[in-house]
């Protein structure tokens, strides 16, 4: 004689659910914030949108015209490859730094690796326009401080030196800036790495009479490769749609020495109220930009497989 059907608890299905609905606002946000913009900047591409467009709401498709047009622009090209060198420079440079500054503070005392912790939080928080303002400020050619300290040094040339009116020099301000903006990320979250790594394996590689280079070469970077990996594609994302500090400073200028991809999409679409061009150097952007990431992943994913 079979005895009566037992039912199941439903709490299991609810325990397998929760974690989807604590998510859920940051992927709805995520979709509201960043979905929406980009399938109307992708729709727009494909569109003849100009100023008339933008106030009578009538646009017209022109299918791939607006791209094809970019593409065949030389000024486009330079453009990227100015992007590139930019994006080059300023990561090697954030990387390097920011290692340098991470394997510093494992060495300091809890005072003061307290204190250099404080000082890169300060520099990261504070707000984009503000540190770009402060390096207007320590390169400004009359009362700037980085020309004042220059001349004491002997370099009688840079009284009065206008940093930003030199194609070369407005480009080295501009990495600088970025540059001082993006280290405290990367060496804050690299120190936290290398506090993960047992210490027993450092003594064990001195004992061995490994040198300093080679105790980073062969135990904390393959321990940290994923870490440095992620840092890494995070910079290139930061660097690469870089816009704010660029345009704030120079403008693109002087003539086209600071303009990159962000900078040139904004210039076609405000200045000339070609937005369709606009839109379409915007999402040639996010593919390039795609393309470097996937390229990355999979040297990275080739050399996991081959270790």
């Amino acid at each position: 004689m079979s005895g009566p059907a037992v039912r199941l608890p439903h709490r299991s299905n609810r325990a397998a659910l929760w974690p989807y609905l604590l998510v859920a606002p940051t992927v709805l946000g995520g979709l509201l914030l960043l979905g929406y913009p980009f399938a109307r900047n992708l729709l727009i591409s494909f569109q003849e949108y100009g100023l008339g467009e933008l106030i009578r709401g009538d646009a017209a498709f022109v299918g791939f015209h607006n791209y094809r047009t970019v593409l065949a622009d030389p000024e486009f090209w330079e453009v990227v490859r100015r992007t590139f060198w930019w994006t080059l420079v300023n990561v090697v440079l954030i990387m390097v730094i920011g290692t340098l500054v991470a394997l510093m503070m494992q060495r300091l005392g809890r005072r003061m690796r307290i204190l250099v912790t404080t000082g890169l939080v300060l520099a990261w928080a504070s707000p984009v326009i503000a540190t770009t303002t402060v390096f207007q400020w320590l390169f400004a050619s009359r009362l700037g401080v980085v020309n004042w300290v220059l001349v004491q040094l002997g370099f009688e040339s840079f009284e009065g030196y206008s940093w930003l009116a030199d194609g070369p020099a407005a480009f080295t301000v501009l990495v600088l800036l970025v540059v001082w903006q993006s280290v405290p990320f990367a060496a804050i979250t690299l120190h936290s790495a290398l506090l993960t790594v047992p210490a027993e394996l450092y003594e064990s590689a001195r004992l061995d009479g490994a040198g300093g280079w080679r105790i980073f070469r062969s135990v904390t970077l393959p321990l940290l490769r994923p870490i440095f990996g992620l840092v890494l594609c995070l910079e290139v994302i930061w660097v690469f749609r870089c816009f704010a500090q660029i345009w704030a400073v120079t403008k693109g200028g002087p003539g086209e020495a600071t303009t990159t991809l962000p900078v040139y999409a904004y210039r076609v679409a405000q200045s000339l109220h070609r937005y369709d061009l606009g839109a379409a150097v915007s999402t040639l952007t996010v593919l390039l930009l795609v393309a470097v990431l996937i390229a990355y992943f999979r040297q990275m994913l080739r050399q996991e497989a081959d270790r």
